[in-house]
């Protein structure tokens, strides 16, 4: 089921002598349950395309049009976990903003901390943590307040290689056992391909929807030594004309 459509998204930015066009009549939908990926150029747009969903940035023409009220969840490129609260506290942070640090909110995140490997280390400070169980934390804090959109902006890229690959495993098992619908923007496509159920590609700026793949991967392997994810990164490479 369709859960929200972008139409026609257009952005300009203005400054004193001229005004540039970041986003130009950009257009998908988004289904619910859904892991979309959108990859793309550096500065083409990608972290303004979740600004704008989000509600944080207004569009200069276009709209998203949604089908039911939602609420969403953002993830941003560090963790921002406050190194003087433990990783409970920090983890709780959206539901006292919301002012619904009720006991049962706390015992769902209690429960998600020990789901997912960090029960042990619920008093525990962020520089106690490697950086894949920060990352775990900040999605269990962004998790807390119930979401259903998850918007993830680059949320791997600043961990080395080793440790990413292992992240973005384990954090797209975690969104899906929690039934969320999510954006990933990412640069990476290796990254996109084997955590998606479909990737957008955007065009260099102003950016617009250069292609759309659904991704079907063979079942039993992983995803990346799927016979079909080679063709998709060859597709996908060619569209960004990337030149190596």
């Amino acid at each position: 089921m369709q859960l929200f459509e972008l139409k026609h998204i257009t952005k300009n930015y203005h400054e004193i002598s001229n005004e540039t066009q970041a986003i130009a009549n950009v257009g998908f939908s988004v289904h619910d349950g859904e892991l979309l990926s959108i990859v793309g150029p550096s500065g083409c747009g990608k972290s303004t395309l979740l600004s704008i969903i989000s509600g944080l940035e207004e569009p200069s023409s276009g709209e998203v049009v949604f089908a039911r009220l939602v609420k969403m969840g953002y993830m941003p490129q560090l963790d921002h976990l406050f190194e003087w609260r433990d990783i409970l506290s920090n983890a709780c942070i959206g539901l006292e903003i919301q002012k619904t640090k009720t006991q049962e909110n706390i015992k769902y995140v209690t429960d998600m901390l020990k789901q997912y490997g960090l029960g042990d280390f619920m008093h525990h400070y962020p520089s106690q943590l490697s950086g894949g169980m920060r990352q775990r934390a900040a999605l269990i804090r962004t998790l807390a307040v119930r979401p259903d959109i998850l918007l993830l902006d680059e949320p791997f890229s600043a961990l080395d290689y080793q440790t990413r690959l292992y992240v973005a495993e384990e954090i797209t098992e975690i969104i899906r056992q929690q039934q969320k619908t999510a954006i990933l923007v990412t640069h990476d496509i290796s990254e996109a391909i084997s955590v998606s159920d479909r990737v957008i590609v955007l065009s260099a700026r102003p950016s617009r929807v250069s292609a759309e793949h659904k991704i079907i991967l063979s079942p039993g392997v992983k995803p990346r030594e799927a016979p079909e994810f080679r063709e998709y990164f060859n597709a996908i490479w060619k569209e960004l004309n990337i030149r190596g």
